[in-house]
């Protein structure tokens, strides 16, 4: 995503991996020199050895993206990581939106790309969900079975989708539907969306600008037709982001372990369950540090 604030607010509203405004606009790339780039394959490495100590299947991952802290935000995307079974152990399998095409896909891209595609190369958050082992073998079984990943992905793409409504589908919102799939075994959208209801998930809504509710009607990406009228005349938009994902996730399985990683000045910061990591991935008191020369 590019750095204006109509691309954090899309972020906002949890526009998926590789997704952004066509260029100008969609894919941009970003200049990373040779030292960022060995430290972010450095910071890989280390959420890789996290997720394999963890001798789990899969594992809820999320990344940062466009600083976000103006919103309260620190995550915008997330997927599943599986440790085997995709071209690469621990491989992210995603949902984005394929600019060109101006369609969803599922993408599956290897730990080190996932966690690069970030604005900032120079200070990145990653945070893992360990589900409890019945849960992550579900969650890995499902993940890997095609008809069924596919059988919950929707051809109509909108940055801020409705959880509620099939009409339209966001990154995040296919990873809380793979989580409704892999728990109670729904193939359809819609069985999905009515388990996530009934077991609680309820992602808070967003402030959206009004500036970004009449931006909906020129982007391709971005609709406001699903939304409930009265949320939209409240200026709020409701929309499946990685905290709502594991806030659920923690609910339904107390047992699960979040780990949060993130790499900055003083190197990689690590930090397993309580609050989420200080801004500016500065260490506090407690937090596994690990330099990265």
């Amino acid at each position: 995503m590019t750095q204006t604030a109509l691309a954090a607010a899309l972020l906002l509203t949890a526009a998926a991996a590789q997704a952004g405004l066509p260029p100008r606009g969609c894919d941009p790339k970003h200049d990373v020199t040779a030292a960022q780039q060995d430290r972010l394959l450095r910071f890989s490495a280390v959420v890789r050895q996290a997720l394999a100590e963890s001798g789990s299947p899969a594992a809820l991952i999320s990344r940062s993206g466009t600083d976000l802290s103006r919103f309260g935000l620190r995550y915008s995307h997330a997927g599943i990581a599986l440790a085997d079974g995709l071209d690469t152990p621990w491989a992210v399998r995603q949902l984005y939106y394929a600019c060109v095409e101006g369609a969803p896909r599922l993408f599956d891209q290897g730990l080190a790309g996932f966690i690069s595609g970030s604005d900032n190369a120079d200070v990145g958050y990653v945070s893992l969900l360990l589900l409890p082992p019945e849960a992550a073998a579900a969650l890995a079984a499902t993940a890997l079975d095609k008809p069924v990943a596919l059988g919950l992905l929707d051809v109509h793409y909108s940055a801020n989708a409705y959880p509620f409504s099939t009409r339209y589908q966001n990154c995040n919102q296919w990873v809380a539907e793979l989580l409704a799939a892999a728990s109670a075994g729904p193939r359809t959208r819609a069985d999905a969306q009515a388990w996530l209801q009934r077991e609680g998930y309820a992602p808070a809504p967003v402030q959206a600008p009004g500036w970004l509710l009449l931006a909906g009607h020129a982007m391709p990406w971005l609709h406001f037709d699903d939304q409930p009228r009265d949320q939209l005349r409240a200026g709020a938009v409701q929309t499946s982001l990685p905290d709502s994902l594991e806030a659920f996730a923690l609910r339904r399985w107390p047992a699960a372990r979040r780990i949060e990683l993130c790499h900055g000045p003083q190197g990689v910061v690590r930090r397993e369950g309580g609050a989420a990591l200080a801004a500016g991935c500065v260490p506090q008191p407690g937090d596994h540090v690990m330099a990265l020369k």
